[in-house]
Order: C-alpha cells, then sequence, then structure tokens
C-alpha cells in the first residue's frame, strides 16, 4: 500500500487507467498495456488498480471492465483491483452482482465495485446499449438492487449466485447526482476532477453532511480523482498533459474521442481559435510539475478536502514518461 502523511493525514494512493489507445497502436495493445501497466504500480506500492466502462469510443478500448480486471487480478498478487467505474443504468443489477461475485470468488478480498450512472457518449451508443438519458436517474434503484443481491434480500425470490453473501466493497462515482446517492446510501465516494476544485469541494460537503452509515460504511469516506503529472521540469509535466488535452477539445469540436496523438505532433498541429480554447482549458487546472511543486499542490488539496485517498487518473502517449510520472509520485507520497 501507498501512504502519505500530509496535514497530519494518512492518505491511500491508487490508478485509474482508461485503456487510452494511441496513434499507430491496436486495441489489443493498449488493453495489454493496461494489464502491464498494473504490474508496474502494484510494485511502486499503489493501493488500488481500476479499469474503466466505454462504449464505441475510438479513443478508449476498454469496454467490458469485469472482464479486463479479471486480467488484472490475474497478472497481480496485491494490488486491490476493481472499476472506475461499472455504468449501472447500462446492465441489469443482478449481472452486475454475479460478475462480482465471480471476481471476488477468484480474488477474494481484492476486488472493488465502482459504480457510474452515465448511460453512454452519444446517442448512437445509447440506442445500441438500449438506455436513453432518463435511465440515469433510476441510479439509486439500481443501486440498492445491486447491493441487495449480496445481501440475500431481492423480493424476487431468486438468489445471485454466487455474490450472495460476499462483501464487495461499493463504491459511487460521484457525478451531479452523486454525491448525494453515495451519502444517502452510506458508501464510500469517487469524485472529480482537480480542475475545479469549488464543486468538488460543495459536494463533498454534501456528501459528509447527508452521510448516513451502513454495512457497507460507518463514516464517510472520500476518494478524489484527477489528473497528476510529475517530471524533471515543469515543462516536461506539461507535455504529459498535450496529447489527452487535444483529444478532449477534439472531443469537444468534432464530436469523436480519438486516439492520443504524440505530444510533439500535437504541437504542429493548427487549431481553430474553438479547438484552442478548449485545448488551452485541458492543460489547465491539473496537479503537474516537479516533485516539490506536486507535493505542495497535493498538501493544498488535501487540506482543502480531507480526502481519504487520491485515484490517479493520467493518461498521455508515451508510456515511458507515464510510468516515470507515477514512479516520482510513488516517491512523494511513500513513507
Amino acid at each position: 500500500m501507498t501512504y502519505v502523511s500530509l496535514s497530519q493525514q494518512t492518505v491511500r494512493f491508487s490508478v485509474l487507467d482508461r485503456s487510452r489507445t494511441r496513434e499507430g497502436h491496436s486495441n489489443a495493445e493498449a488493453l495489454r498495456d493496461t494489464v502491464r501497466f498494473a504490474q508496474e504500480v502494484e510494485a511502486l506500492g499503489y493501493h488500488r488498480f481500476w479499469v474503466s466502462e466505454h462504449h464505441g469510443v475510438p479513443g478508449v478500448a476498454g469496454s467490458a471492465p469485469t472482464v479486463l480486471a479479471a486480467a488484472v487480478a490475474a497478472a497481480t498478487r496485491r494490488i486491490r483491483v476493481g472499476t472506475g467505474g461499472v455504468m449501472l443504468p447500462n446492465h441489469r443489477p443482478l449481472v452486475v452482482a454475479e460478475q462480482f461475485g465471480v471476481l471476488e470468488s477468484l480474488f477474494p478480498g481484492r476486488v472493488d465495485m465502482g459504480l457510474g450512472r452515465s448511460v453512454g457518449f452519444t446517442d448512437g451508443v445509447r440506442k445500441a446499449l438500449g438506455r436513453d438519458k432518463d435511465d440515469a436517474d433510476d441510479f439509486a434503484a439500481q443501486l440498492d438492487e445491486l447491493l441487495g443481491w449480496f445481501a440475500g434480500t431481492s423480493p424476487t425470490g431468486v438468489h445471485a449466485r454466487p455474490a450472495e453473501g460476499l462483501t464487495v466493497p461499493p463504491f459511487v462515482l460521484a457525478m451531479g447526482e452523486g454525491a448525494g446517492i453515495a451519502a444517502r446510501a452510506g458508501l464510500p465516494m469517487v469524485i472529480g476532477d482537480l480542475r475545479n476544485r469549488e464543486k468538488m469541494r460543495r459536494g463533498i460537503d454534501h456528501y459528509r453532511t447527508y452521510f448516513r452509515p451502513s454495512p457497507w460504511a460507518s463514516e464517510p469516506y472520500v476518494v478524489i480523482s484527477g489528473t497528476i503529472a510529475v517530471a524533471a521540469t515543469p515543462d516536461e509535466a506539461r507535455r504529459l498533459l498535450v496529447p489527452e488535452a487535444w483529444s478532449m477539445a477534439h472531443s469537444r469540436t468534432h464530436g469523436t474521442f480519438p486516439p492520443l496523438p504524440p505530444a510533439d505532433r500535437v504541437e504542429t498541429l493548427p487549431l481553430s481559435p474553438k479547438e484552442r480554447a478548449f485545448y488551452d482549458s485541458g492543460l489547465t487546472g491539473h496537479i503537474a510539475g516537479t516533485e516539490d511543486q506536486v507535493a505542495h499542490e497535493l498538501e493544498t488539496v488535501l487540506k482543502e478536502t480531507g480526502a481519504q485517498e487520491v485515484l490517479v487518473t493520467t493518461s498521455t502517449y508515451d508510456r515511458d514518461a507515464l510510468l516515470n510520472s507515477y514512479r516520482r509520485l510513488a516517491s512523494i507520497v511513500s513513507d
């Protein structure tokens, strides 16, 4: 496990990898990169390694998070493995319970169940999934049903095998109404992102104010998530952010989320004023810099939020530079 004592707090550090595809590399490579990366960050001492769910997105290979989590868990030994997250409105809660029951049975004591309420990136994806935006409004009821399968309290008389009776820690990804839902359900909450600190603090305050203890958590547990880039110089840290910033700007102006390009190529591309505005915005607000700069910024954000855990979500084209960033971060936060 990785801990840091900042402001008299003991804070865990974990990793979310979204299996981002890269220009010139296949989806299969992106998935293998994720599994290899989990092994690497386990060796660095990170607490959890989570994978995500995206459908029909050219820039993301991770469409089946429980399948990918199984591959990650099989390739590692100690690190906790989970999802950040399974988008519950896309699935029947019974099936989700069964999948996590299988994971927990195969890898006991290592599995986390991160759950979100998104219903797809585009209208086409939602149609293909047989869902629409309004399905997100049922998230609280779906969450309650899912947890009921583990407790064996379903009114249907059906029993989820092998999930029933197992303990798989659930986390709520707090976007929009998520903070209130997590509080009322008495579950740990994951909230982002670091670029909007005021909104993040409001969500955390709401969560702590309305939290109800539950069998899953006796007190609030806050995980803050976002991009953290660490390098030898501030310019090198900023370059780690360039591919994702460009990809996000492209998605906002063209409607598609492309694979990550190399930073060198991005810096030669012409950008329209609208693209430039999104691109510049994508480079700001993250925690990025040298070890000393990042340690100072982490000190500040942890004082502001009182978070118990940080989920680092950094993506970039250069895999060696990415691993180096996580290695430098581990050197800051390890005892």
